[in-house]
């Protein structure tokens, strides 16, 4: 496996240059997208979060969502992996029906999709090994405690994720005492270790200085290049979005009210997002 060099307190991302860290080389996949999304409507209580929302997503893309806080970007992705039901529409991930899929089929469709979380989601005593371990848990039977009632293979795999994130050297400390970028980004071994199609990443930098969240944005983008992964961002934060995504989809109301390429979009183009325009215009 590939390694990488990440260099989480030193990368700034005013000073990387984006078209040396989007994967030219890999771009999406024109076949079969992973994610296809018809219609899809979700309700609370009388409230709407999502409103008749299309959206197609191809294999190797890493798409980022943008928009207000309560515009709809987390129901998205929770519509994604079956934790919300859809009032209405139809949401295919990985050729699984979410939207009409049995507990059993969810369970399995979710050892294929990882979810990279806002807060990490760690456990603060166990080793950044275990915590990465535990994203191959869908794979074995039984539960497991301790490294070593893991398979060799297993623990050779965790710590091939460990190197490629950049912290070989913090395998066995406790994930707790790390720093925010280095806790996501055994958040991200661990999702790599669950071998998904699939990653939903909600706001994984928010809670990140901006040398760390450049850091992570790069390790994204490199890793959906690498394994031909699909990522579905959601964002707050334009410059990133617009230096890392392939694409941009913008939310307002539950509703698509943008969706292009990054490449050749301008900030003030992304920022019609969060200002009164017309959905048909934006989308153009």
């Amino acid at each position: 496996m590939r390694g990488l060099t990440v260099q989480p307190d030193t990368v700034q991302p005013d000073t990387v240059q984006p078209d040396n860290v989007r994967p030219d080389t890999v771009q999406p996949d024109a076949g079969e997208p992973v994610v296809r999304v018809r219609g899809l409507t979700k309700e609370f209580d009388g409230t709407t979060a999502l409103a008749g929302v299309d959206l197609d997503v191809a294999r190797g893309e890493l798409l980022v969502l943008l928009g207000l806080s309560g515009s709809g970007k987390s129901t998205l992705l929770r519509c994604l992996n079956g934790l919300h039901r859809p009032t209405a529409g139809e949401v295919t991930v990985a050729g699984t029906r979410v939207d009409r899929a049995s507990g059993r089929e969810l369970r399995r469709l979710r050892t294929e999709v990882g979810f990279v979380f806002q807060q990490f989601n760690l456990v603060g005593r166990l080793t950044c090994l275990e915590n990465v371990l535990i994203g191959g848990l869908g794979r074995v039977r039984g539960p497991r405690y301790g490294v070593t009632t893991y398979s060799r293979a297993m623990r050779e795999e965790a710590l091939a994720h460990i190197e490629r994130v950049g912290l070989a050297d913090h395998a066995y400390q406790r994930a707790d005492t790390l720093s925010g970028g280095q806790q996501q980004r055994v958040a991200i071994a661990r999702t790599l270790m669950q071998r998904p199609q699939l990653v939903l990443a909600d706001e994984p930098v928010a809670s990140l200085d901006p040398e760390n969240s450049g850091a992570v944005m790069d390790l994204l983008v490199r890793v959906c290049a690498e394994e031909g992964l699909t990522v579905v961002c959601t964002l707050h934060q334009v410059d990133l979005a617009l230096g890392w995504a392939h694409r941009l989809v913008g939310l307002r109301s539950g509703e698509k009210v943008l969706d292009r390429p990054a490449a050749g979009l301008t900030r003030d183009d992304a920022m019609s997002i969060y200002r009164h325009v017309e959905p048909a215009e934006a989308l153009a």
